[in-house]
């Protein structure tokens, strides 16, 4: 019981943080992934010429494809501790993304300066998609690579 419990703490964490984020008005939430945008602006824009409001976007973009595709992960590993089957664990675990996505980004309608966007909640779902296509493959190689060690002993 006490395994389970810190698998599903994990996701809870990470989508807490997802809120935070999301709680933040917009000019504290545009301070902070300006800052990191010039940072990278600054290592980037000598070797290839981009605009900083492209590295901007880019970057707020990447942070909600991130954030999906890790929310996903943390949603499968859960659900496989809890004994949800490999396919099932993965619809379920897209589900639970991207619904959390529809709701951060009904959240933010209601914080100064955000807006929901349909765009995100794409970009989020894609997000949960990949990550738990990239968990699929690890799975399987893990399954394999068990399957052929059980084989030779």
């Amino acid at each position: 019981m006490k395994k389970l419990s810190w698998a599903w703490l994990w996701p809870i964490v990470w989508m807490a943080l997802i809120f935070y984020l999301s709680h933040q008005p917009a000019g504290v939430s545009s301070g902070i992934s300006s800052s990191l945008a010039r940072h990278l602006f600054d290592v980037v824009a000598p070797i290839v010429p981009v605009e900083f409001e492209t590295i901007h976007t880019l970057l707020r973009k990447n942070a909600h494809f991130l954030a999906y595709f890790v929310l996903s992960i943390l949603l499968v590993r859960a659900l496989r501790k809890s004994g949800v089957g490999l396919a099932r664990a993965i619809i379920w675990a897209f589900v639970g993304s991207s619904l959390y996505a529809v709701t951060d980004e009904v959240h933010q309608l209601f914080i100064p300066g955000r807006s929901g966007e349909l765009r995100d909640v794409l970009i989020d779902s894609a997000g949960a998609a990949t990550g738990l296509f990239v968990y699929g493959i690890v799975s399987r190689m893990e399954w394999k690579q068990q399957k052929k060690a059980s084989a030779h002993q």
